[in-house]
């Protein structure tokens, strides 16, 4: 399975940033598939200039009707209009910060998909969650209330502990939540769910990434703060196995 680096710029970057990154990040190696998910106000600038490139835009998020009375907010179809490819959705920063829970992402999720968009469907535990032996639970009942029933997008294991804290869990605790969310994936959507990339988030950067996308069952990565730096993002996209 080709690996996928999906980097999330989160509410970072300007406009002055945009020309010398996109240089950068067109020497990304090519047997891996790079997705950038810069800031709304970036993606028509994104989109130009990666045009011609095999690199591929998402946004950080969508709202789940077309259009409508939602100050402040980004329908799907706007988002497809602007060059995006994937939406970020059901971030653990999202969950928190905005309330939203896994109706609400699944309601998006239809809504991306509806308009042609390929959905990132973030899930994981916090660390009272895991401390107390329910990882896997949290995680499946995200994964079963949060995805359409024809989902055909992809899925981000992000324990929420370790986003944006340097710290990384064990490879064993990777291994067993992404065997266990591809079990839940093929007993929902048959044959279908071998095929769904999944990916791993949390802390990932060049120092730890060789080892986490070797793990089994890792589909790619979704980084954060490493991606804003061309040069740790392409370092990344180097260390993805060949498979």
């Amino acid at each position: 399975m080709r690996q996928i680096i999906a980097g999330n710029w989160k509410m970072y970057g300007r406009l002055a940033d945009v020309a010398a990154y996109t240089g950068a990040i067109k020497a990304a190696p090519a047997h891996v598939s790079l997705l950038i998910c810069p800031p709304f106000i970036l993606l028509d600038r994104f989109a130009t200039a990666l045009k011609g490139s095999s690199i591929a835009l998402g946004a950080q998020d969508c709202h789940a009707t077309p259009d409508g009375a939602h100050t402040g907010d980004i329908a799907a179809p706007m988002l497809a209009e602007a060059g995006a490819t994937h939406v970020i959705l059901g971030h653990s920063e999202r969950r928190e910060n905005h309330g939203e829970t896994n109706a609400v992402v699944k309601a998006k999720a239809e809504a991306a998909q509806t308009a042609g968009l390929i959905p990132i469907i973030c899930v994981g535990e916090a660390e009272a969650e895991r401390n107390a032996g329910e990882a896997g639970h949290v995680v499946r009942t995200q994964l079963a209330h949060s995805l359409p029933e024809n989902f055909t997008g992809i899925v981000a294991y992000e324990p929420v502990w370790a986003i944006g804290t340097g710290r990384t869990p064990a490879e064993a605790d990777v291994t067993a939540m992404h065997a266990e969310i591809r079990a839940a994936l093929i007993a929902r959507l048959g044959a279908d769910g071998q095929s769904i990339n999944i990916l791993y988030g949390g802390s990932v950067k060049p120092d730890n990434a060789a080892r986490l996308l070797a793990l089994p069952e890792v589909g790619g990565a979704l980084v954060g703060g490493a991606s804003l730096k061309a040069e740790d993002l392409l370092a990344i996209a180097a260390a993805a196995p060949r498979r």
